[in-house]
């Protein structure tokens, strides 16, 4: 059985045997048995994630330096962020002011999370955390951006550097990367058990009831996050990469099933980039510069979420925000989406600063928190989707063709 079948077969078990737990009360097993899978399932994707994407940052940035296209590439993928974040935001907007979900809402005020500490600092000042101060310290912590801005460096001047030692250093970064790609096989053959575990987990612990006082709200964002990502990515994919979107999709199904259920982009990377360096053509030098990067700073998913829960809040305080405000709310949420990259609790500090931006209640956040898991996994498909087609994107401005191969097991 292909490894996607796997794992859409394990989600559907892993919820249903997490609501039979949580409906009879025996949550014995998911306490003690599955937490701990779905633990050990997420530490080994962890553990792959940053020596995966100094690897494949380095390996890449030398590709794209020694061919001297570097600035052209990485312009060429921010401008696709920025574009794709920003229609994201204007759908969930628009979805927002159309079904007004906050409007007449009773919904119960959950205690809104203590210690975030990000939350008072400027979109300037997150932005400044791309460059590390102490690039050993922010491997040693996992700091996201830092890393990935101190490989692209190092992989530019490597391809700038004056032989024998280019030769030795390329063969190093190659070698390193070739085998965290082994690494990397290895980890994803364990993904649907991990999968069955993280599922039976989320499920046993927020049940369904959840929903019924936040449905309208919990629907906008499913509706607007659909829009994006059945409606606009699919056309960059059409327009600009020249690939029926239909055969792309399938041919990512394994890392887009996977972050459903992780809920985490980074931990998603290593099967990103696995699937679309083995089912696509997209050459490696552009993956490994844009997948990595989109996963720490492309957002699309929680972008649109951040601008429609600053909406509902809204809405359900009474509030009307004004036209400049809500462009204000887009404004903050486009650059916050990069800023806040690598920050623990990212999703929630980008809703603190939005709503500081436009003088809402910062409280509001817990009229949210009891639907954040679920759409946390809604939002963070739709963000590993749009990390997969802008290195489709990028490759077709590149001028390569892009083909997807359905047809193998993953």
């Amino acid at each position: 059985m292909k490894l996607h079948n796997q794992i859409f077969l394990a989600i559907i078990a892993g919820a249903v045997t997490g609501w039979a737990a949580e409906a009879t009360g025996q949550l014995w097993v998911v306490n003690n048995v599955l937490v701990i899978v779905a633990d050990l399932f997420l530490r080994l994707l962890k553990m792959i994630v940053i020596p995966l994407v100094v690897a494949s940052v380095v390996t890449g940035a030398i590709s794209v330096g020694m061919e001297r296209g570097a600035g052209r590439m990485l312009g060429q993928t921010l401008g696709y962020y920025i574009v794709s974040s920003l229609l994201a935001i204007l759908t969930g907007l628009f979805l927002v002011n159309l079904l007004q979900p906050g409007v007449g809402a009773n919904v119960p005020l959950t205690a809104a999370p203590t210690g975030l500490a990000a939350a008072d600092q400027s979109v300037a000042d997150l932005v400044t955390r791309m460059i590390p101060t102490n690039p050993v310290s922010a491997l040693a912590n996992g700091e996201m951006l830092p890393i990935i801005f101190f490989s692209l460096i190092i992989g530019i001047f490597i391809a700038r550097t004056d032989d024998p030692h280019r030769s030795r250093l390329v063969e190093l970064a190659e070698a390193g990367y070739q085998v965290m790609l082994k690494l990397t096989h290895f980890v994803i053959a364990f993904t649907p058990i991990g999968v069955f575990a993280l599922l039976a987990k989320v499920i046993a612990q927020t049940g369904f009831d959840v929903f019924v006082p936040l449905g309208w709200y919990a629907l906008t964002v499913a509706l607007a996050l659909a829009a994006h990502a059945i409606i606009t990515l699919p056309l960059l994919l059409k327009f600009v990469a020249g690939i029926d979107p239909r055969q792309y999709a399938r041919a990512l199904a394994t890392p887009l099933l996977t972050a459903f259920s992780t809920a985490s982009s980074a931990a998603t990377l290593p099967l990103t980039i696995d699937a679309i360096q083995t089912r696509t053509t997209v050459p490696d030098r552009v993956s490994g510069f844009v997948l990595p990067l989109g996963a720490t700073v492309n957002m699309d998913g929680t972008a649109l979420y951040e601008c429609v829960a600053a909406l509902f809040i809204a809405q359900v305080y009474g509030i009307e925000l004004s036209f400049a405000q809500q462009m204000m709310v887009v404004a903050t949420a486009l650059l916050a989406s990069i800023g806040a990259a690598g920050i623990p609790m990212a999703g929630l500090v980008m809703m603190s600063i939005i709503l500081n931006a436009v003088g809402l209640p910062l409280e509001g956040i817990g009229l949210i928190l009891a639907v954040d898991r679920i759409l946390d996994m809604m939002r963070t498909t739709v963000n590993v989707w749009s990390d997969s087609v802008g290195a489709a994107v990028v490759a077709g401005l590149e001028g390569h063709e892009i083909v997807a191969d359905t047809g193998e097991s993953q």
